[in-house]
């Protein structure tokens, strides 16, 4: 047989097989020759290497003529993430994330606002250098740089529950302290969740964790409602000494400066004794809690 000849009977037996009709009732991707499993159309197996997903930027997803239900494709800008197609429209797949120091945090959405259900733990900025864990009080009262601590310099008690401690300086620092994708929220962003929560005075009930395993009675007004999930990590002050308040306050950063003489930033605190979300400041040398918003 010539080389036309054989082309020719290729190019045949290529357009029969794509359409003779298939009657294969599953089919197996991997490198040990096993069988799919009989309830999988389609089984892909390996131990190192994984299902790549079509990349795509948000204008070349939108631009899909006439989406299927349940199509899925990945997004490269932002904001970046898996998205499916549902009841005429694309939804990003809800995330879990998960940082060094950490395990995977869930993730509560509240007026379209992504937050995490936990205090923040990482031990590295977003870059990976390393955000100095200072236990020492006048360290840490005479510090204009990152650091952070747990609640009186004791993580086997403090840490899994609580998470870290960490000085506005480490908020701010051009390092990242929240991890990709999420930044420490400003004090405009939380006060948008707590007027969905409706407002100030009010807010706080939604947002604190019920009972009384980690807020000390009475604990008024905790509904949870909103997921937030808020406990009470206490604080340490500015003068390094004097850590207080665990049980009784939560205290978080948020990401506005307000002055820098006084060094000033602003936070956020709940009462075990109350439903009002508070708005302060304080030096930048105190310990807080943070949590993070979804970028």
């Amino acid at each position: 047989m010539n080389a036309s000849s054989k082309l020719a009977w290729l190019l045949l037996s290529v357009t029969l097989l794509m359409t003779a009709p298939v009657f294969s009732q599953s089919a197996a991707i991997n490198t040990t020759g096993a069988a799919a499993d009989a309830s999988a159309m389609l089984e892909i197996a390996s131990t190192t290497k994984g299902l790549l997903i079509p990349r795509m930027t948000a204008a070349e997803r939108a631009a899909i003529g006439t989406p299927a239900a349940g199509l899925l494709v990945y997004q490269t800008d932002a904001t970046i993430g898996f998205y499916f197609y549902k009841g005429g429209v694309w939804t990003r797949l809800s995330e879990t994330t998960a940082s060094a120091g950490e395990g995977p945090l869930p993730v509560v959405n509240i007026c379209c606002q992504h937050w995490m259900t936990k205090n923040l733990d990482v031990a590295r900025y977003r870059n990976g250098d390393v955000i100095p864990r200072v236990d020492n009080a006048a360290t840490w009262a005479g510090l204009t740089t990152g650091a952070y601590c747990y609640y009186n310099n004791d993580s086997a008690t403090y840490a899994a529950t609580y998470g870290k401690l960490y000085n506005w300086y480490a908020v701010n620092d051009p390092r990242g302290l929240a991890p990709e994708g999420w930044h420490v929220p400003t004090d405009f962003e939380w006060t948008t969740s707590v007027n969905c929560l409706g407002g100030a005075t009010v807010a706080g009930g939604p947002m604190k964790e019920t009972g009384n395993t980690h807020w000390q009675s009475p604990n008024t007004g905790a509904t949870n409602s909103s997921g937030f999930t808020a406990l009470p990590g206490g604080h340490r002050l500015s003068n390094g000494i004097t850590f207080e308040q665990v049980g009784l306050i939560g205290w978080w950063w948020t990401s506005t400066e307000l002055n820098t003489n006084p060094l000033n930033a602003v936070l956020r605190f709940l009462l075990n004794s109350a439903v009002d979300v508070f708005n302060f400041s304080d030096n930048k040398a105190v310990g807080l809690s943070v949590r993070c918003l979804r970028d």
